[in-house]
């Protein structure tokens, strides 16, 4: 029974919807109850799990739009002076502090973010979270939040198309992909950041969740400055990275808090106040 009260929708409905003392299923602005209204309607009909993934969805085209614009900023910012104002003088600092040793560890420590180790890191946190809880959600978060990653590096490099610092600066083996954004970091971010937001439904005290939160934000934090230190990409590209990342993983925790709702209130079902949810009180069935 205590088995079962961990696991599968009864281990969602009792766990994963606190972080903490926040209940990820209260929405404080009137467009944050509009949109769990609407997701609901959305739930009654395709189900909790197949309205996560259309949020997702279109999630995702809101994520190739933000790097759209992150492009097109960078166009702006750059314009005049190209990469002289930032890029040039941290790429020649980086280059002042590098010995053999040192970039011998970060050529092993960036190839974490790669295209092998990431999707295998992302792979196996699927397949032990989603067994361990028997749910899907961990799946369709990473999953989800992976592939969405990939999309918006894809997109970001055509759309740029940017040419990485002169194989003169950069350390051995080089990379000819281009160079906007920082696909290591990017997909460090993401995917890290998503891992992390699984396991903080489920750790109940505050240095725990302070740990987990301080571990993921340094990997991606230091991925992307060992992208900088063997001149793989520009200062612009790492921080275009991070702050994509970022946004892209509110918009899947955003889907993720939609999909608790529905559920919850779905689980509460039939209540005739529930269309008219506005959400204050979720606190009252919270287990003590």
């Amino acid at each position: 029974m205590a088995d079962e009260e961990q696991t599968g929708d009864a281990g969602e409905l009792r766990h994963d919807r606190y972080v903490g003392g926040t209940d990820l299923t209260h929405w404080s602005t009137r467009l944050g109850r509009a949109l769990a209204r609407f997701v609901q309607r959305i739930s009654n009909l395709l189900g909790p799990h197949g309205a996560f993934i259309l949020i997702l969805f279109f999630g995702a085209l809101v994520a190739a739009f933000a790097t759209f614009g992150a492009a097109t900023v960078y166009d702006a910012v750059t314009e005049n002076d190209g990469v002289a104002g930032l890029d040039k003088p941290i790429l020649h600092a980086a280059v002042s502090i590098r010995s053999p040793w040192l970039n011998e560890v970060a050529t092993l420590y960036t190839d974490v973010g790669g295209t092998v180790v990431m999707p295998i890191i992302a792979i196996a946190a699927i397949l032990l979270l989603a067994l361990r809880r028997k749910s899907w959600t961990p799946v369709i978060i990473i999953a989800g939040a992976a592939i969405g990653s990939l999309l918006m590096t894809i997109a970001g490099k055509d759309l740029i198309g940017r040419a990485r610092p002169a194989l003169v600066y950069a350390v051995p083996p080089y990379e000819h992909s281009p160079s906007f954004p920082s696909g290591h970091t990017l997909n460090a971010t993401v995917i890290a950041g998503a891992i992390v937001y699984v396991l903080l439904l489920r750790e109940n005290t505050r240095w725990k969740r302070a740990l987990t939160i301080a571990v993921g934000a340094l990997f991606a934090f230091t991925i992307g400055l060992s992208r900088m230190y063997l001149g793989h990409h520009w200062f612009t590209d790492v921080l275009a990275a991070w702050m994509l990342g970022l946004a892209w993983l509110a918009l899947v925790i955003t889907a993720h808090r939609l999909y608790l709702t529905a559920k919850s209130r779905g689980a509460r079902a039939p209540d005739p106040t529930t269309e008219h949810d506005d959400g204050h009180h979720v606190h009252d069935d919270r287990e003590s």
